[in-house]
């Protein structure tokens, strides 16, 4: 059976600033995808992380279905009503457009979707993160998918055996998709070259070698692309098949152990490292830290089982314990250095006003002093 997953996800209004949307607003998003997205979805999921509310549903319509983006726009307006009426932080922040204007993307929230054909048993991945951008996710997943010393099956399993596809795209490109196809293991440098750079290239899907099939999908547009101004961090998500011809489970969700610095955090502009966190937490310290959540789903005939949260396991306990060391470790550095985001990715513009205020101030010494003796 070809089946749809489809997750979009966006902030709509939060409690207390950037902590958690409220329990009203998220049954309301509850109650309006169940009962307009009855005839179009087979099952549904709401979740959040930090202030981001997600909708996830299966479905047989495919990728880019207009009315299952439509019925999602229109459940995160109908949020939006309640949090205005609860005077919620941030009502609508993501909802970028003032109408839906026939797919979601472009309009704000964050889009991953992708049709498969279910296997017997069909276990996978969904991934949300608050607080940081798509790039987030390309050491894990370059570790996950192309480095046995994190996925032992590349060298273990025959299923795996010549490697994984990676579309990887660059988000600084504001008008058509730009993208590259790179194979590893053979072009395991370039990858490598390219992912590097979290703020300009990111994974955008990742496909099987044996099978063609694909493994993984993750959302890449930018805000300050859509909105031609920093409105904030992105807030990915995506979706990750596993086990069989994929790597396992524990063999996606291990470079998450590491809690590698991410940009994000505080209003968007700080180098912070990323905390695997329980389902629907709230965020906390410095606007942060940058959370991650991780639900494990199997789906059968489009029917979902309950998740699993794959970061409530006791050993997650240790990794942000680390995770939390890391953080005040970087901001006992405050404004300086690498601390701080470069400026071309600041969120706020303070800084690059002040710039612009004391270049004028600036001066040439010697013909400062000529002038004076002359």
């Amino acid at each position: 059976m070809k089946t749809t997953l489809t997750i979009i996800k966006a902030d709509v209004g939060s409690i207390g600033g950037h902590i958690c949307p409220s329990a009203q607003l998220v049954n309301r998003i509850k109650e309006f995808v169940s009962n307009e997205g009855r005839r179009l979805v087979l099952d549904s999921y709401i979740g959040f992380t930090g202030d981001d509310i997600a909708i996830f549903v299966t479905h047989t319509r495919g990728v880019g279905d207009h009315d299952v983006h439509e019925m999602a726009w229109n459940a995160f307006v109908a949020g939006t009503a309640v949090a205005k009426e609860q005077g919620l932080y941030g009502a609508g922040q993501d909802l970028l457009k003032d109408a839906f204007s026939g797919n979601i993307r472009g309009l704000g929230p964050a889009v991953a979707e992708m049709e498969i054909d279910e296997r017997p048993n069909e276990p996978f991945l969904f991934f949300a993160a608050d607080k940081t951008d798509p790039g987030a996710f390309n050491l894990p997943l370059y570790l996950a998918f192309a480095d046995p010393m994190y996925c032992p099956g590349l060298i273990l399993s025959p299923k795996m055996g010549k490697g994984f596809r990676f579309v990887i795209m660059d988000v600084e490109h504001t008008g058509e998709d730009r993208v590259i196809e790179l194979n590893a293991p053979e072009n395991l440098y370039d990858i490598a070259t390219l992912l590097r750079d979290n703020e300009r290239f990111v994974v955008e899907a990742i496909y099987s070698r044996v099978t063609g099939e694909q493994a993984a999908v993750i959302s890449t547009s930018r805000l300050h692309n859509i909105a031609g101004t920093y409105t904030g961090k992105d807030d990915p998500v995506m979706l990750v098949r596993t086990q069989s011809s994929f790597p396992a489970t524990g063999e996606v969700l291990a470079p998450f152990g590491i809690g590698h610095f991410v940009a994000g955090g505080m209003r968007g502009s700080h180098t912070v490292p990323l905390m695997p966190v329980a389902l629907n937490c709230p965020t906390s310290y410095f606007d942060g830290p940058p959370l991650i959540t991780c639900a494990a789903f199997c789906v059968h005939n489009g029917k979902l089982t309950e998740p699993a949260d794959a970061f409530s396991h006791p050993f997650w306990n240790h990794v942000r314990d680390k995770v939390a060391r890391k953080t005040l470790e970087i901001r006992e550095q405050g404004f300086s250095g690498a601390a701080m985001l470069p400026m071309s990715e600041l969120e706020y513009t303070g800084v690059v006003e002040k710039l612009n205020v004391l270049e004028t101030q600036f001066y040439l010494r010697k013909e400062k002093l000529a002038a004076v003796s002359g």
